[in-house]
């Protein structure tokens, strides 16, 4: 590892050149400029961190470095060659190569053939079984994964997986590995056991680029860290010289001071916890509930006309709650009481019949059906309820639509208009209109305003609140921490899947969140 200092220009030398250097990098879709003039230098023998919010430019500089976009400005070299990969297979044979949180691997076949798909090894025109499963297990042992290179892929778990996609990088000679989010899908075993390797590479000299967001993990494998912001470069620091708390208030761009005595802080969740004064009826109550792997068990408490706000960073745990309070993933632990009554939810649809409602954060992908008008976005989720057999009639469907649309005053020609041609704010005042048609004792709402102007944000929270007022219980996630902290009565502070503190109105401000976040309050 580089024991290394900033110089003036911002960059951390000793004299060792770099393996891959870029230099004023930027790229710009439709007008808005995903990366401006970003620079990282990435060194042999170090683990360095790309750390950023949603929409920081992380996944666009990937991008850029395997070849799937090109840069309109800066230059990339690597070894002190300047070079311009065309394609993911061009920067494969010039030695940089990708692992991504979703293993592009083939789970029909072996082992083997993963590793060297493309590149099969020839003996008399066909394909050398023996050798490809000598060389695959020879490349297994170094990273010392002991696994049958013969059996098909799919018989062994994501973090061997990952490995495996590793073990194919080094085959075609990588000099530069890059991990997109690689533990997002591991438990804390595969995480060591991924961890072991980067060690083991890291020590032979490779230069590897770990995209994560989790702080624990972050500390734990890293030499340096490159922080993105907004498509620019904050900075780039020693991992040993930056503090939890100073890297998270780069990475949000709050400029908050840490002046809130960790003894203090510490003690909001206790003496919350103790009130039990509270007038407001419990709606739905989670005991213990957690997935392996995806969200570390937790305990949340919602009651009729209070907003309870989710806050953290990006990959903290946030949305996952969220899916397992809605039945869209499966909780492997833990219980959910809705209004006194313990509920399996099996899927969404669960979930609706016992009144919860939830708006995803991906408003195209989960949210709105494009394809449809807006009288069909809003009335789905009540037809769902209802079942296809009960078909909603069309003059109560046009009356729901109608009285949503001037209650929400969302902006459409009219109610047969395709939601798609409506603009971002009025699409997700639509799908809010969707679950209020249900008449929900409860609505989840995950990054309800995120890529909205700032009139159509201010209208929709404006209606979260009245609602909440009417004695609905909110679920409130927003990765805006000024956001959930000036709308939540409550709120459950989240940090790489696990719950770190439950805390009241005015308990936390934009710095000791911050401090909480960063866990420099335990």
């Amino acid at each position: 590892m580089n024991k290394t200092v900033t110089d003036a220009a911002g960059w951390a030398s000793d004299g060792v050149a770099p393996t891959l250097e870029l230099s004023g990098v930027s790229k710009t879709f439709g007008g808005v400029k995903a990366l401006s003039d970003v620079a990282l230098r990435l060194y042999p023998g170090e683990v360095h961190t790309l750390m950023g919010q949603n929409g920081a430019g992380k996944s666009t500089l990937i991008k850029v470095l395997t070849g799937v976009y090109q840069p309109d400005h800066g230059e990339i070299f690597l070894h002190g060659r300047q070079v311009q990969p065309a394609s993911t297979l061009e920067a494969q044979n010039l030695g940089i190569s990708t692992v991504y949180q979703e293993v592009n691997l083939c789970p029909n076949l072996s082992v083997a053939e993963n590793i060297f798909i493309g590149r099969y090894p020839k003996k008399y025109g066909s394909i050398d079984w023996k050798s490809m499963q000598l060389q695959a297990q020879r490349l297994l042992d170094d990273l010392q994964i002991r696994i049958d290179v013969a059996a098909p892929l799919s018989r062994y778990p994501l973090a061997i997986q990952q490995m495996v996609a590793i073990s194919r990088a080094l085959c075609i000679s990588a000099k530069v590995l890059i991990l997109d989010e690689p533990t997002s899908s591991l438990d804390d075993v595969e995480v060591k056991l991924l961890f072991d390797v980067l060690r083991k590479l890291r020590g032979q000299g490779m230069a590897i680029l770990f995209v994560t967001h989790f702080l624990e993990q972050t500390y734990e494998i890293s030499d340096r860290i490159t922080v993105l912001r907004n498509g620019v470069r904050e900075g780039e620091y020693l991992a040993s010289e930056l503090s939890r708390f100073d890297l998270v208030n780069k990475m949000v761009g709050v400029q908050a001071q840490p002046h809130v005595d960790s003894a203090v802080v510490s003690g909001y969740a206790e003496s919350s916890a103790a009130d039990n004064q509270d007038s407001h009826p419990s709606v739905l109550q989670a005991r213990g509930l957690g997935r392996s792997g995806v969200l570390a068990p937790l305990d949340l408490d919602l009651r009729g006309g209070e907003v309870f706000g989710l806050c953290g960073l990006l990959g903290s745990g946030r949305t996952e709650a969220a899916r397992l309070l809605f039945g869209a993933d499966k909780a492997d632990s833990g219980t959910i009481t809705v209004k006194g009554k313990v509920e399996k939810f099996h899927s969404p649809r669960d979930a609706i019949a016992a009144g919860i409602g939830f708006c995803s954060e991906d408003r195209k992908k989960e949210g709105a059906i494009l394809e449809l008008s807006v009288r069909e976005n809003i009335i789905l989720a009540l037809q769902a309820r209802a079942g296809l057999l009960r078909v909603i009639p069309r003059k109560r469907q046009q009356a729901l639509a109608n009285d949503y649309i001037k209650w929400l005053g969302i902006k459409t020609p009219d109610i047969e208009t395709p939601i798609s041609s409506l603009s971002g704010g009025n699409q997700q005042k639509a799908l809010l209109a969707r679950w209020l048609a249900t008449d929900p004792a409860m609505l989840i709402l995950d990054e309800p305003t995120r890529g909205i102007d700032v009139r159509a944000k201010q209208e929709i929270m404006d209606h979260v609140i009245a609602l909440c007022r009417k004695g609905m219980a909110i679920l409130f996630i927003s990765s805006e921490i000024p956001e959930v902290l000036r709308v939540s009565d409550r709120m459950l502070v989240l940090r790489d899947r696990k719950a770190c503190g439950e805390y009241r109105r005015g308990e936390l401000d934009d710095g000791s969140v911050l401090q909480v976040i960063a866990g420099e309050c335990e």
